[in-house]
């Protein structure tokens, strides 16, 4: 969700002038001092003079007041049918979703029936039996869009029900009501906030029709599908007449349906700005930020910091920094919500809506050889930038991919978005794609729907379509993890050979908290905690000799082959004591002190740095490690 200021920044505009067409109508009587049905037929269609400015209509009554005040009707009618439906169908929604069972089945049903009848019939019947007027038309407009409201609620509230927060919400027996009222339906009013937008436009729409009919607003009140009716058999001789409601009615629906567009687009964190960045939250130019000038750099983070759109908040990605380079495997690896992904999305331009860069630099080199930082760039250059020099493969296959397209033509869609070729040619650059990452008939495969595919065969697609443009640099995020450890090998070894074989010197970010799997493929490791990178070298020097203790903890946790390690352990594999801090919760100092078996006191005060090693190959961010400078290792000992 985007900053409360820039969410009024981006309102202004649309609600200023929807409030002004819903206001002035209402102000009527400071505007005018006309009586809107008086009549004075001597002065029936007179044109506009100084006292009725946009004159007299077919009975000489003021064609002012009867706008102003027919705006009135309209717009009373429209937004009191409009809460009606709303209240009664959200309420329906939220029982059907929460409680399920009888209720679900009246829900639906019940919204079903009324969906049968073509809106305008259902209206003009039940206007016909029981008489035209304002309080009809709110009772008739309330039954026809209360069912909409009924099912965007209900499928909403499924969704959210079926979410961890609302099952420990049931766990610690929270009452049914404080959960539907407190938690299901605040995470459900974006959508409902946009559905009542449309369908206040559709209403104030229907009841003008009913009015143009003689079946809505009864004479002698005003409203403009009554005024529309009225000047239509004159509108060869005064066409101002049917001008003048038919104005107020397209700028009216125009307001509301601009200001709904603008509420989805604020509502919506993926709409709300082509980068995960609103103008507000993009970090500031470091002047003394670095440039790669090392042509064999692709990427470079350098202090980085994420933090959630809400002020006050602490950052979830303190300070983390990397070099990428071309023909070399960096593994990223910690235990879940370390921020490993976090990082990696901030590299693709796709952070989630609630978190924002505020500090550091993404910069990349593109095939082109030109350098840019990421975060300071347009959505239509990201767009560009993505899938041509920067692509990644996702966790899950199945999830990534659609499962209502062919293979062919989400690889396609992917290959002719970045280069000029004909479909036909994109289809066998696909092809030769799907062979060159191991895939079996690849001509017959390439016609498969997802689903018809096992988890190895979509995660080889995965990779082919991230492929397709020889990106400079590779982002794989634990593309193995979903998959047996047979097909684990297999991919892996596929993306070695790939690393080799890309002919433009592809870099490999590799994200995993499988440090088996690390082993096998990683030239450089950086190990990461609560959103900071505690120790980072060469992948043969780290997993052999660690210097952080949560370095050390997480290799001593993986099970090993070797018999005498694994006697030495004993029957069951050492844990990390604890959980991972929340970024609301760090401890001072150190944030692993609270785990670590070797913390010391000054651990507490000191929030130690990357500390680099003699060599610079390897940096570790731990007090007691060899690479800590000597006052830091003087000040600890004191403090023990």
């Amino acid at each position: 969700m985007m900053s409360v200021r820039n969410f009024h920044k981006r309102m202004i505009l649309p609600s200023l002038f929807l409030a002004a067409l819903i206001i002035i109508p209402f102000a009527a009587p400071l505007i005018t001092a006309d009586d809107p049905v008086k009549i004075a037929v001597r002065y029936r269609l007179a044109a506009p003079d100084l006292e009725h400015w946009l004159g007299r209509d077919e009975f000489g009554r003021d064609r002012l007041a009867r706008v102003l005040y027919g705006g009135q009707v309209s717009l009373t009618v429209a937004f009191v049918a409009t809460t009606i439906a709303c209240i009664i169908g959200t309420f329906f929604g939220l029982v059907g979703a929460y409680f399920r069972g009888p209720s679900e089945f009246v829900t639906s049903r019940l919204s079903d029936i009324v969906l049968c009848f073509p809106p305008i019939l259902l209206a003009l019947l039940v206007v016909t039996l029981f008489g035209p007027g304002s309080v009809t038309l709110v009772a008739v407009l309330s039954v026809l869009y209360f069912p909409t409201f009924a099912r965007i609620t209900f499928s909403e509230a499924l969704r959210v029900t079926s979410l961890d927060f609302v099952e420990a919400s049931r766990a610690l027996g929270t009452p049914s009501y404080r959960i539907v009222l407190g938690t299901v339906l605040p995470n459900i009013a974006g959508p409902l906030s946009v559905q009542y937008s449309l369908t206040a436009a559709a209403a104030i729409t229907i009841e003008s029709g009913l009015s143009f009919l003689g079946l809505g607003v009864v004479p002698p009140a005003p409203s403009w599908g009554q005024m529309i009716r009225g000047a239509r058999q004159f509108m060869n001789q005064d066409p101002l007449g049917i001008m003048i409601p038919c104005a107020a009615l397209v700028l009216t629906i125009f307001a509301i349906n601009f200001f709904c567009d603008r509420l989805r687009d604020t509502l919506d964190p993926k709409g709300a700005s082509g980068s995960s960045m609103d103008e507000v939250s993009k970090p500031k130019a470091q002047a003394d930020a670095p440039t790669i000038k090392d042509p064999d750099v692709v990427a470079v983070i350098n202090k980085l910091r994420l933090e959630t759109a809400h002020f006050g908040t602490p950052a979830v990605i303190e300070d983390v920094s990397l070099i990428l380079r071309a023909n070399q495997c960096t593994a990223l690896v910690g235990e879940s919500g370390s921020g490993k992904s976090l990082s990696s999305l901030a590299l693709m331009g796709l952070l989630p809506g609630a978190i924002r860069q505020v500090g550091g630099t993404l910069q990349l080199r593109r095939k082109s050889d030109e350098v840019v930082d990421l975060g300071f760039l347009d959505a239509r250059t990201l767009e560009d930038i993505r899938g041509n020099d920067i692509a990644m493969i996702f966790q899950e296959p199945m999830t990534s991919l659609n499962p209502i397209h062919k293979i062919s033509d989400q690889m396609i869609e992917a290959i002719t978005a970045h280069r000029p070729m004909s479909r036909s040619d994109a289809r066998a650059h696909a092809i030769a794609l799907l062979k060159r990452v191991g895939m079996n008939d690849a001509e017959r495969r390439i016609d498969s729907y997802p689903d018809q595919m096992s988890g190895g065969m979509r995660q080889r697609v995965m990779i082919g379509m991230a492929l397709s443009c020889e990106p400079r640099l590779l982002i794989a995020d634990e593309p193995t993890t979903a998959l047996d450890v047979t097909i684990q090998a297999e991919i892996i070894e596929l993306l070695q050979t790939l690393r080799q074989d890309q002919g433009n010197g592809l870099s490999l970010l590799f994200i995993s908290h499988n440090l088996g799997v690390v082993a096998d493929i990683a030239d450089r490791v950086a190990v990461m905690y609560s959103g900071l990178i505690v120790e980072e070298g060469p992948a043969a020097q780290i997993l052999r000799d660690p210097h952080h203790p949560y370095t050390r903890a997480l290799i001593e946790s993986m099970p090993s082959s070797h018999e005498e390690l694994n006697s030495a352990r004993g029957d069951r594999l050492p844990a990390i004591s604890g959980t991972p801090p929340l970024p609301s919760a760090r401890p001072s100092g150190c944030t692993f002190r609270d785990r670590c078996p070797i913390a010391l006191p000054a651990c507490a005060d000191i929030r130690p740095a990357l500390y680099p090693s003699a060599d610079g190959e390897r940096a570790v961010r731990c007090l007691r490690a060899p690479e800590a400078p000597a006052g830091v290792m003087n000040h600890q000992t004191e403090a023990a």
